[in-house]
């Protein structure tokens, strides 16, 4: 083919990889359902009916030449069940729309987890199965998205240069993620791992390049959305490490801040405080805020860190450590998995199972609340700075996030200036 049609019949791939597209939403669907059902549904349904239709359209080219290269599609039923095959292509639109909708909650949620983007509501619609969530947030951004495609591009044949370079973007870059996987997770030898990966990337990249000249007609789209979403993902994370940097620069190490209390023998009141933090070994300056102000501490304090696990679930068995470090203070560190959303009540009573005592209904949360100042001599960009207040500014509230009762709650202002 390739060598009776030359350039003409490679671009012509830029078509055909629309026969293809669908395959990379089964990525979604795995974290969902598993290897079982989509190896089922795929074999036994999905893929006969796919081959049976386009060798169907393939036919009707060859019967009717011109006539039939308009929509191939509806020309294999007759006229008079055109209008239920728009009904059946509609409702599998729908449904094909479904998993790449599933697909933006779990990989949002996991952005979050992962620290690449500010806090969100998640929303756990089922009982049984953890994967199952809703995010409000998404679900709005991906209704104006698709309103402003829809009055933009108008015709669905202009959204094909759009699409072609989005799904082919996202299987090469699957393929390099699955050679990364190998070599690190699976402990593949470098040499085996290029071998799988260069297998799946002589099918992806022509795909690909057959898209290139479509970039101007529709293909700008997808590429002006991924720049978009690198650059607030990558200054969420930079930003977040920088104001982890400026409060750790102000620290002071566990041990002697509680080598200390046996010289200032601060009064005790009665209850337990959780401090939540990102840094073990080190004094929360929450609670150094906390202490400089009000002079007191609780009978009990716990320095609460969560950990995001590289792997999608840790189990309960796993999830909890916890150290008493004296003075009546103890240290609880909750391990999630990246597709977990972190519960912070739930973890200190499988704390409590462990051996830490206390009454949960005397639980004081201290939270702090960052007010993000740009005048700092931080490396970031004037623009990233802005944007990460922004960022910082609608994130949803640490409390309602980690589940924690807002009645208990305590917050204490903070400057960080980056």
């Amino acid at each position: 083919f390739f060598v009776a049609n030359g350039y003409h019949g490679f671009l012509l791939l830029g078509s055909v990889v629309l026969c293809v597209t669908g395959g990379e939403a089964l990525y979604a669907d795995m974290g969902h359902f598993g290897r079982g059902p989509i190896r089922i549904s795929w074999f036994s349904l999905v893929f006969p009916a796919l081959l049976l239709n386009y060798f169907g359209q393939g036919s009707l080219l060859l019967e009717r030449g011109a006539d039939a290269v308009a929509n191939p599609f509806y020309g294999l039923a007759p006229d008079m069940l055109l209008f239920p095959l728009v009904i059946l292509a509609t409702a599998a639109a729908v449904i094909a729309s479904q998993a790449m909708i599933s697909g933006a909650f779990s990989l949002a949620q996991q952005a979050v987890q992962l620290g690449y983007l500010p806090r969100l509501s998640i929303i756990h619609t089922s009982g049984e199965a953890s994967g199952q969530i809703y995010v409000p947030e998404i679900n709005r951004l991906l209704m104006v998205a698709c309103i402003a495609l829809t009055l933009g591009f108008r015709d669905s044949s202009k959204l094909a240069g759009a699409y072609g370079i989005s799904v082919m973007g996202a299987m090469i870059c699957t393929s390099i993620l699955l050679g990364s996987v190998a070599v690190m997770r699976w402990k593949w030898s470098f040499s085996l791992s290029l071998l799988l990966v260069a297998g799946f990337l002589s099918v992806e990249l022509p795909l690909l390049l057959a898209n290139i000249p479509k970039i101007m007609r529709g293909g700008w789209f997808p590429l002006l959305v991924g720049s978009l979403f690198y650059a607030i993902m990558t200054t969420w994370k930079i930003g977040r490490r920088e104001v982890r940097s400026y409060l750790e620069s102000g620290s002071l190490p566990i041990d002697p801040f509680l080598a200390g209390l046996d010289k200032v023998s601060p009064h005790r009141v009665k209850g337990t405080a959780v401090f939540m933090t990102s840094s073990m070994g080190v004094t929360p300056p929450i609670l150094l805020h906390h202490f400089k102000h009000n002079k007191v501490l609780h009978e009990k304090v716990i320095l609460f860190t969560i950990v995001t696990e590289g792997m999608p679930v840790v189990p309960k068995a796993d999830r909890i450590q916890m150290r008493d470090l004296s003075h009546g203070f103890f240290e609880v560190i909750a391990h999630y998995g990246f597709m977990q959303t972190p519960n912070v009540p739930s973890a200190l009573r499988r704390a409590a199972e462990q051996g830490l005592k206390f009454e949960p209904e005397s639980v004081s949360y201290f939270l702090g609340r960052e007010t993000i100042l740009t005048t700092g001599s931080s490396s970031l960009a004037r623009w990233r700075k802005s944007l990460f207040v922004y960022l910082a500014r609608n994130a949803r509230p640490a409390n309602a996030f980690f589940r924690i009762p807002p009645n208990r709650v305590i917050e204490l202002g903070v400057q960080v200036e980056l």
